[in-house]
């Protein structure tokens, strides 16, 4: 009796590769879709004011950092700090009432109207304004970020 040579048959190897990686793509798709719709539920103002409001700070240090301290440098990112200090209790509507928030906004705007009706001249006074916004924004954060 002769014997019929073996047939093997195709792996099915492939096809598991094929829709593993279709899953793969599929729930990649889907994962993005989730963290968007999670997305244009939150609301990006209280992120934004405080992003805006870091920059300038920043930009308020690096000056005294490059010792580049007349009014002229200065009192444009302290004039945006405080238009910004305006939007905090907007920004933050679920603790507007408290009296710590609005004690530390005070403070943040009392310090800010001092810099602008007597700007700094130089970068000890400008090196203090500084500190003096960093003071503020830490206790605030402090209190209601930690």
């Amino acid at each position: 009796m002769a014997s019929q040579p073996e047939t093997k048959k195709p792996s099915a190897a492939s096809r598991y590769l094929f829709l593993f990686l279709i899953g793969l793509v599929v729930g990649a798709i889907c994962t993005v879709m989730a963290m968007r719709a999670l997305q244009a539920r939150q609301d990006p103002f209280p992120d934004s004011v405080m992003q805006v409001m870091a920059k300038h700070s920043g930009q308020l240090a690096d000056k005294v950092k490059q010792n580049r301290c007349a009014a002229t440098d200065t009192i444009p990112h302290v004039r945006t700090l405080r238009a910004m200090a305006n939007d905090l209790e907007m920004a933050f509507p679920g603790i507007a009432d408290d009296s710590r928030f609005k004690t530390h906004t005070s403070q943040f705007r009392a310090d800010l109207d001092a810099a602008l009706s007597a700007p700094p001249t130089d970068c000890a006074a400008a090196g203090a304004l500084v500190e003096k916004v960093g003071t503020d924004c830490k206790a605030c954060h402090q209190d209601f970020r930690g």
